[in-house]
């Protein structure tokens, strides 16, 4: 008896070789892992779903459309599929952070602009901020803790983005076109005050080298008055001296 259960216990757990029984397994396996999530519900019907640490490698499906929070925190995610999210249509927080996600799919948030507020996609593998993911969507954002590359297209993409401003702050740089001018370590924001990224040029000049510069010119000018009044005293006495001379001269008419 303990022997069939072993094998019956086997034949689940092991995916099947077959196209058609893998894609039902999977299909089994997401199911169960929503099952797994706790589900709360919010005295305004509203559903808190937690599926945190569960080890998913994609969301799970049966997700509720009354789904208004949503923690999809320490697993595998690697990547997000167009329409993903699109039946949660009342979400309003998603937690996305410390997962492997280094591609995320233009549409994969579509549906959630006139709802969501706050996403964490922070301690992740993203590089690039795409419009075509993230265009439309007002929230406040955590974008820290990701390898972002710092470049051309990153600076077209920021005045394409909706979020919070404050959001962009947390885009630091980990890797830059201009890796030999200081860029690695700041924020994408401040690096594009200073600089274009699309013609490696800077924007505007340093403060410090305004003033050396201003101060340089002070000295050139003082330098020039020095001169010109040093010259007018030797111009006059060499004149002075000319004249004694002249005044010497035993050849001289008189």
């Amino acid at each position: 008896m303990s022997r069939s259960l072993t094998l019956v216990l086997l034949l689940l757990l092991i995916p099947p070789s077959s196209p058609r029984a893998a894609a039902l397994w999977r299909r089994g396996n997401r199911v169960s892992s929503i099952n797994a999530c706790q589900q709360t519900e919010a005295a305004d019907g509203g559903l808190t779903v937690r599926c945190s640490g569960l080890r998913l490698t994609q969301i799970p499906a049966g997700l509720s459309n009354h789904t208004t929070r949503l923690f999809l925190n320490n697993n595998r995610l690697s990547s997000l599929p167009a329409f993903c999210f699109s039946d949660l249509f009342l979400l309003d927080e998603l937690d996305l952070s410390h997962n492997q996600l280094s591609s995320l799919e233009p549409g994969c948030f579509s549906g959630l602009a006139p709802s969501l507020r706050y996403l964490d996609l922070s301690s992740n593998r993203l590089t690039a901020l795409d419009p075509a993911v993230l265009g439309g969507l007002q929230v406040q954002a955590n974008l820290s803790q990701n390898p972002w590359h710092c470049n051309c297209s990153m600076q077209i993409s920021v005045p394409q983005l909706d979020m919070d401003k404050s959001s962009l702050e947390k885009v630091v740089c980990h890797t830059s076109d201009l890796p030999n001018l200081g860029a690695v370590g700041l924020s994408l924001v401040s690096l594009m005050q200073d600089w274009d990224l699309c013609q490696s040029v800077r924007r505007t000049t340093d403060f410090l080298t305004l003033i050396t510069m201003f101060l340089w010119f002070i000295m050139l000018i003082f330098y020039l008055i020095y001169y010109i009044r040093h010259n007018e005293v030797f111009a006059r006495r060499h004149l002075e001296y000319l004249r004694f001379l002249e005044s010497r001269d035993p050849f001289r008419p008189r």
